[in-house]
């Protein structure tokens, strides 16, 4: 006679094993993408700003209230050097450098550089007379780069790769406070006023893209790739000639009265800056993706 097991019987007060889950393999994700309206930023600006200016050049010349001069100047002279910034610094993986940072060194080097370009420009004026102009270039750019250098030396780890943007919010800075100056130059100008500053608001902030914003980026980023690459003669290349190539463009801008010099000048500056931020913003986020990976 066998031996009978007993079956083993499950409590109605015991509840049932879970059922373990077959483990699945990891799917690697990709970076995070940054939300639309950060990376329309700069598209957002660009309307906002120029609403803002249409609606309060109108409002201070329909109340003729002097009030609303200060910010007809400075919507005028910061819309688009603040497009053009937040188009360099927004990508699809987010900002290429801290926000913080970004606004110091646009206040800091606007203050500095609108400053020490102002006193330089006026002791050359009394040393070499209206040769100066061609001194104008040098001053102006290497009164810019005071404010990066400080940042790269300061702050090179957490602005890696981001020379461009450095470099154009330094310009930002310094463009902005000298446009509101021109512009309010033509306003007390003799046969001048509120026709002549709105031409000079327009035709300085449409033309910033193509003069300091293009040039100080341009060396900035020669500045990071220096410190970055580990080809040095090749970066120390890369920084002479990106500012050689600023000074020029710079002084034959304002040695030059011609029409057909200026659209040159123009087309290679903004084609150099274009091709700056579409690589800036390419190697962003491949080294996004494979921090990721």
């Amino acid at each position: 006679m066998t031996a009978q097991h007993p079956v083993a019987q499950i409590s109605p007060l015991q509840p049932p094993r879970p059922r373990v889950a077959a483990a699945r393999p990891a799917v690697a994700q990709g970076p995070a993408r940054s939300p639309w309206h950060l990376r329309l930023s700069w598209l957002l600006v660009l309307l906002g700003g120029l609403l803002a200016y249409v609606a309060t050049f109108v409002i201070m010349l329909v109340t003729g209230n002097p009030i609303m001069l200060p910010t007809v100047l400075l919507v005028g002279a910061a819309t688009i050097p603040v497009t053009v910034l937040l188009l360099a610094q927004s990508t699809r993986s987010g900002p290429l450098v801290p926000a913080r940072i970004v606004l110091v060194t646009a206040a800091a080097s606007g203050l500095f550089g609108i400053c020490a370009a102002g006193l330089e420009e006026r002791i050359a004026g009394a040393l070499f007379g209206r040769a100066s102009i061609l001194l104008v270039g040098v001053i102006e750019e290497s009164a810019k780069l005071v404010v990066p250098l400080v940042v790269l030396a300061l702050a090179h780890r957490v602005t890696r790769g981001g020379g461009l943007v450095i470099g154009i919010a330094s310009a930002t800075g310094f463009a902005v406070l000298e446009t509101m100056g021109y512009g309010f130059g033509a306003l007390l100008s003799k046969g001048g006023g509120l026709g002549a500053l709105d031409a000079t608001l327009v035709l300085r902030g449409v033309l910033v893209p193509a003069g300091h914003v293009a040039w100080t980026g341009a060396v900035c980023a020669a500045l990071w790739f220096l410190r970055e690459t580990s080809h040095r003669a090749l970066g120390a290349l890369a920084v002479a000639g990106a500012l050689l190539g600023a000074i020029v463009l710079h002084t034959a801008w304002d040695a030059s009265g011609g029409l057909a010099v200026h659209i040159v000048i123009a087309l290679v500056s903004v084609g150099t800056l274009l091709t700056l931020v579409i690589t800036s913003h390419r190697s962003f986020v491949r080294g996004d993706r494979t921090a990721a990976a």
